[in-house]
């Protein structure tokens, strides 16, 4: 069953995910060439803290693991759920931020990808292909069309553009928990899927792979990696399905399209 969200709820949803979109655009201010990872998951924290707000993936629990980060954060070939280090950003890295807050009892969800300093061409089409398949899977995330729609949009912009999708990791639903029904793949079949209703909130989160679509798990049991060792994007905006169009309800004016 995939929950509506009340008038009251929907609000509290959106003070949750301003929360969480404020606090990614500061983080994401800090990622630089030599800044470690611990760093910025630290400022995180901070940041979070003087929301008066908690991480929504620190001590998440899955099975017998449980996340020790505040934030995700993921590097060049790392495609989501990178745990902070000492590891340094190096110049030419892309990175991955992805930011959960829980307020009032409600999580707000986003991400980016941010490249600290230049990248080559193809990296940067991978960054505006990523963004504009959410993009595209947004504007159709409305009353009456189908799960399947948004998840079509995200995998054809990837395919033309000769990028591939991660299948093993998903978009969900979100709300009162982090992780709420439904699955979002991002590859599908247009009319396929339960019809989408006002009131669904839903974390909706392209990650194309510049290779291969085949990931691998590593030791730490949390970290997910390209096959192939290739680069890897991910975006991320929490969205209130309407009537008529949808709301970005972890809307930020930063964006890698041009």
């Amino acid at each position: 069953m995939i929950p509506i969200k009340s008038a009251r709820e929907v609000e509290k949803m959106r003070q949750a995910c301003r929360s969480a979109s404020e606090i990614l655009d500061r983080v994401s201010e800090l990622v630089r060439p030599g800044i470690t990872t611990k760093e910025v998951d630290e400022a995180a924290a901070d940041f979070m803290q003087g929301a008066n707000v908690k991480s929504a993936f620190l001590g998440y629990r899955l099975g017998h693991r449980v996340f020790p980060g505040n934030i995700c954060i993921s590097i060049n070939d790392e495609v989501v759920h990178g745990i902070a280090s000492q590891r340094r950003i190096q110049y030419g890295d892309i990175v991955k931020l992805d930011i959960g807050v829980i307020q009032d009892g409600w999580v707000g969800d986003t991400a980016t990808t941010i490249a600290a300093g230049m990248v080559d061409e193809r990296i940067e089409q991978l960054l505006r292909v990523t963004e504009t398949a959410l993009e595209r899977a947004i504007k159709v995330a409305v009353e009456g069309t189908h799960l399947g729609d948004i998840c079509a949009e995200i995998e054809d912009e990837a395919v033309c553009n000769h990028f591939s999708v991660v299948r093993e990791f998903v978009g969900h639903g979100v709300g009162r928990k982090l992780h709420e029904e439904p699955q979002i793949p991002n590859y599908g079949k247009r009319g396929s899927g339960p019809k989408l209703k006002t009131g669904m909130t839903l974390a909706i989160e392209p990650m194309i792979n510049m290779g291969t679509a085949a990931v691998r798990l590593l030791e730490d049991g949390w970290t997910v990696r390209t096959a192939d060792g290739m680069p890897s994007a991910h975006f991320e905006h929490t969205v209130l399905i309407g009537k008529d169009e949808p709301e970005i309800l972890t809307w930020r004016a930063k964006t890698q399209l041009k």
